[in-house]
């Protein structure tokens, strides 16, 4: 990956569902709009993939929040268990609640508000749309899974874009199926080339700029 200026991140205990869950927030100046990244599968906000696209987003004038979806003893449980990474309504819940915890924040609350989902966490991502309609202004899905979260994707909003490898076949037809079942604008964008996990040269750096892009179109206000 290419490198790109990092800016310093803050830690943070993000107040939601009834617990405290770990974050960084990195604000450039500026920010025309903050993305909160919900991880899925296992990862956490240490994810060096997330992280990079972090870093994107935030040369980009985007404010990030990356943030544990579960607690560090949640955590442990799941490394041996593997079972809250699939707790869907878990995750959305904990998204949704992360969404109104950001609005209580005087610093951000006025920031048009994204969400970037991976894995799993796509499918939390676009419960919390539908569930917040009026503070979710785009969603963007990297490798995701927003089949998981099928019933609630006719009342997503957000404008959503689906971001799979080109290599991943099984996640692409999930995406086809889930893109219509999507009446809010939306796109599929295929990485050529790229597996599930944007490992080949160059797939993540695709990927990052067409997150920043949709963000960039949809999360500012028209006066910015």
């Amino acid at each position: 990956m290419s490198g790109v200026n990092s800016f310093p991140a803050q830690e943070v205990v993000v107040r939601a569902d009834g617990t405290g869950l770990p974050a960084f927030l990195t604000l450039p100046g500026k920010a025309v709009g903050l993305v909160v990244f919900v991880h899925g599968s296992g990862s956490s906000r240490f994810s060096s993939r997330n992280q990079y696209v972090a870093q994107v987003l935030n040369a980009g004038g985007l404010g990030t929040l990356l943030f544990d979806l579960l607690t560090p003893d949640e955590h442990a449980i799941d490394s041996v268990t593997a079972q809250l990474r699939f707790d869907i309504p878990l995750l959305g819940r904990r998204t949704a609640a992360t969404v109104d915890w950001l609005a209580s924040q005087a610093e951000i609350a006025d920031l048009p508000l994204g969400l970037f989902g991976a894995s799993t966490g796509a499918a939390a991502a676009l419960i919390a749309a539908a569930e917040r309609p009026g503070r979710v202004r785009a969603v963007v899905s990297r490798g995701g899974r927003p089949d998981l979260a099928m019933a609630d994707l006719p009342r997503v909003q957000a404008p959503t874009l689906l971001i799979v490898g080109g290599h991943d076949y099984p996640v692409i037809e999930m995406n086809q199926e889930a893109a219509r079942q999507l009446s809010a604008p939306k796109e599929l964008a295929i990485v050529e080339g790229a597996t599930h996990l944007f490992e080949e040269p160059g797939a993540l750096e695709k990927a990052a700029e067409l997150a920043r892009d949709w963000f960039l179109r949809y999360l500012p206000s028209p006066e910015k």
